[in-house]
């Protein structure tokens, strides 16, 4: 070959070289311009995360659950917030010269191009930084197929340095962590270490940082749930890198790959976990709307008004519709990564929910089944008929979403029944967990009715700080909330506010009354005349003390024939009760509605020095940057004088003492000061049982959910045998835990006037109240 050839040889392959180079200088350019392929905006490469998951926290600190949309279920964490072991696992598996490169590391790129695309093996490793599969979860959309993925590599290379302009290295790893999604609604680190492990980023334990890491090549293939041992190989792996890294010891490795890889699973979702029903109440009530009226069904005139009401009153319902943010717009709870701090505590909800699944899961339900065992008219009660059996079915069919889906779709009613009653397969509730069956969704309904339900509150007596919420007994079967959303008739746990309206208007607690059958005469002029099951004392002087305690009918009767209904209902509502109240003489008896919320803040007004609270669910608010951007405090409101709470408050005591109350001192051993009182309905449909000391005010509620759904005797439909046991396995698991705080010694403070009001020695007059001390007429002023 001549020189000529030679020298145009080599001219020829640096002019090609030039212009080779030259057109990579261009095409980047271009992509860096945005002329090829994506490239995201400035203000997307300056804050490339934009969505947080809400998270809803404990009075004691514990993450709760977040609010978020499928897909961005991610909780922000700050760099300081990792521990050093996942940062040093992460780096010595995903790119050992991290700290070197800017963003592009040409040694481990070329390495990989030789190993995997020469040499073919598979074992090459590979090229990408972190800062480069940070690129590709931002900002590459999944790629069809291979060629396509070669295609985005450049395009991953460019912006790997624009984000290694834009940020340090810290906040590189910071991001990367914060993007990655571990599966099961776990997006970023601080949600993978909850779910997972049940911690925090930075308190995570070294073999705890390496599985998460491991997972990063990989998440579906190596899932801690599904292959255990594979991923134990992983975490192994990043194990052995961090050792060849230095950032462990040959000892420290092999002792920690000898460990088994235990998890601590929780499923991070508002649905999940502690104190679901709380949750979902919490997050309608932070996302709710101004009301209109014409969102409310007919039927639903007494929820618009409360939710009007509740709009301009209560700071946190519609919180996020009534805050905006800097930009203007109004908060997302979905989007932008605030912290609800709440007034729960996560053990006491603990304990309340375990209170409630060891009674009504383990006590009332197996006998409430054995009952009705064998009877035609199971679950409902014997006193219904066939056709109003069918009746309720079919109303209940009509209001699930498969009939709403078949009737949408054009079948007829015969032909919805007729799928309604052919076997399927599905999962239902047991006690003992879901069961896999084949049962027809008709007969599915029937089944799930037979559950009895139960709602479960306890809140701060002073400050109204709602410390446990159970509103149902299983929140993915049984949804319906009964501490905020159901109403129920409340039974005898109306009469201590009978009762004490009757203080207000002069009458003591030491009153005498022949405990005899009242008869009463509506403003219609019908006759009422209470029975009294079970009456002692029959034709005895009895004192007023003793009827509250003994939960007569016939001296609240007698109180009721003395007093106005009317004035009745006001103060009622005073005690917090918001539905529409009758203002008729029964009404003594109990046969108002109300929900645990609403009798749990009435029953605060006797611990309290006549000052009603209203429950407070959440203290403040922060945004994702930390900064609080509000405050809620207690709202209470004044219902009784000081010298009737005192006498209330002396009764309702010897209720616990000597009254129905008592089996919380016999069967329980509890022997703390309190008040309290259990209420029973017509039928024993309902439950109820009311009780605070000087720190606590609980309220529990059990029945079916259908009125007509209940023990056909009332020797475990009574309130005592059915709401009281869930209150007292909660106090003894409360006083049990000193961690708490809460003493069985704590006294209610009570001037010494009222701690016997009537014992004579003490000023006060027993005297016999004649018949109709203010006359019949007086009732209706």
């Amino acid at each position: 070959m001549t020189t000529k050839a030679k020298n145009w040889i080599i001219v020829s392959f640096w002019g090609a070289f030039v212009v080779a180079l030259g057109l990579l200088v261009v095409i980047f350019i271009a992509i860096a311009r945005g002329a090829i392929g994506y490239m995201p905006k400035v203000e997307q490469l300056e804050n490339p995360i934009d969505k947080y998951a809400s998270q809803i926290i404990s009075s004691d600190g514990k993450i709760l659950g977040t609010y978020a949309h499928s897909k961005d279920n991610r909780v922000f964490v700050t760099y300081n917030e990792l521990s050093a072991d996942l940062v040093k696992a992460l780096i010595a598996t995903e790119d050992i010269r991290f700290a070197q490169h800017s963003g592009i590391d040409v040694q481990g790129l070329l390495r990989a191009v030789i190993k995997r695309g020469v040499l073919m093996q598979k074992s090459g490793g590979g090229g990408s930084t972190i800062t480069q599969q940070l690129a590709k979860q931002l900002f590459s959309p999944d790629a069809e197929n291979i060629m396509q993925r070669i295609l985005q590599k450049p395009i991953e290379w460019v912006i790997a340095v624009q984000l290694e302009r834009s940020f340090t290295k810290e906040e590189i790893v910071n991001l990367y962590l914060n993007k990655f999604d571990f599966l099961y609604n776990a997006v970023g680190i601080q949600s993978a270490a909850h779910v997972y492990f049940g911690t925090t980023p930075k308190a995570l334990k070294t073999e705890e940082a390496a599985t998460l890491i491991g997972m990063c090549k990989n998440p579906s293939y190596f899932n801690p749930m599904r292959h255990k041992e594979r991923t134990r190989g992983r975490r192994n792996t990043v194990l052995a890198q961090m050792c060849k890294a230095g950032y462990l010891t040959a000892a420290q490795r092999d002792s920690l790959s000898a460990l088994p890889l235990t998890t601590r699973f929780t499923k991070m979702d508002h649905k999940e976990g502690l104190a679901p029903y709380f949750k979902e109440f919490l997050r309608l009530t932070l996302g709710a709307s101004k009301p209109e009226r014409r969102n409310y069904m007919a039927w639903q005139a007494q929820k618009f008004k409360e939710d009007s009401v509740a709009w301009e009153t209560n700071p946190l319902y519609g919180w996020c519709n009534k805050h905006k943010k800097a930009d203007g717009t109004y908060y997302n709870m979905y989007t932008d990564g605030l912290k609800i701090y709440t007034t729960i505590d996560s053990r006491m909800q603990q304990y309340a929910e375990e209170a409630v699944g060891e009674h009504v899961g383990k006590e009332l339900q197996p006998k409430f089944t054995r009952e009705k065992r064998g009877r035609t008219y199971a679950p409902f009660s014997r006193d219904l008929s066939t056709d109003e059996v069918e009746s309720i079915l079919v109303r209940a069919m009509q209001q699930t979403d498969r009939y709403r889906g078949l009737k949408k779709s054009g079948m007829s009613e015969a032909e919805i029944r007729k799928t309604f009653k052919k076997p399927v397969e599905m999962t239902v509730f047991s006690w003992s967990g879901p069961i896999d069956t084949v049962m027809s969704p008709l007969d599915s309904i029937r089944y799930h009715k037979g559950f009895l339900r139960s709602a479960f509150m306890s809140m701060d007596a002073r400050t109204g700080q709602v410390k446990a919420y159970v509103g149902g007994i299983d929140f993915k079967t049984f949804q319906y909330d009964m501490i905020n959303d159901g109403r129920r008739q409340i039974g005898s746990t109306i009469k201590p506010f009978l009762y004490s309206l009757a203080m207000i208007e002069g009458i003591t607690p030491c009153d005498q009354l022949l405990h005899v059958q009242q008869h009463l005469v509506d403003e219609n002029g019908t006759p009422y005349s209470p029975r009294n099951a079970g009456a002692r004392r029959e034709g005895e002087m009895v004192s007023v003390e003793w009827g509250l305690q003994n939960s007569s009918n016939w001296v609240t009767a007698y109180l009721m024939k003395q007093l106005s209904p009317y004035t009745l209902v006001r103060l009622l509502h005073s005690y917090g009760l918001k539905g529409d109240i009758d203002p008729v003489v029964s009404l003594c008896l109990g046969t108002a509605d109300a929900s645990v919320g609403e009798m749990v803040s009435g029953y605060s007004t006797f611990p309290n020095k006549g000052m009603r609270v209203e429950p407070l669910y959440v203290t403040r608010i922060e945004d994702d940057h930390g900064k609080t951007v509000s405050n809620f405090d207690s709202r209470v409101a004044e219902v009784l004088t000081e010298d009737a709470t005192y006498k209330m408050l002396h009764m309702l005591k010897s209720v616990m003492d000597g009254g129905t109350g008592s089996r919380v001192r016999s069967r329980y051993g509890i022997r703390a000061p309190m008040g309290g009182k259990t209420g029973t309905t017509q039928n024993h449909s309902d439950g109820w049982f009311m009780s605070f000391t000087p720190s606590l005010v609980s309220g529990c509620w059990v029945g079916g959910e259908e009125r007509s759904i209940h023990f056909d005797y009332m020797d475990m439909g009574q309130g005592a045998a059915m709401a009281l046991p869930i209150y007292a396995l909660f106090m003894q698991k409360v006083y049990a835990d000193k961690t708490l705080g809460y003493s069985s010694e704590e006294d209610f403070d009570i001037p010494a006037q009222y701690m016997n009001p009537c014992d004579g020695s003490k000023g006060q007059e027993q005297r016999n109240i004649p018949a109709d001390v203010r006359g019949i007429d007086k009732m209706f002023d």
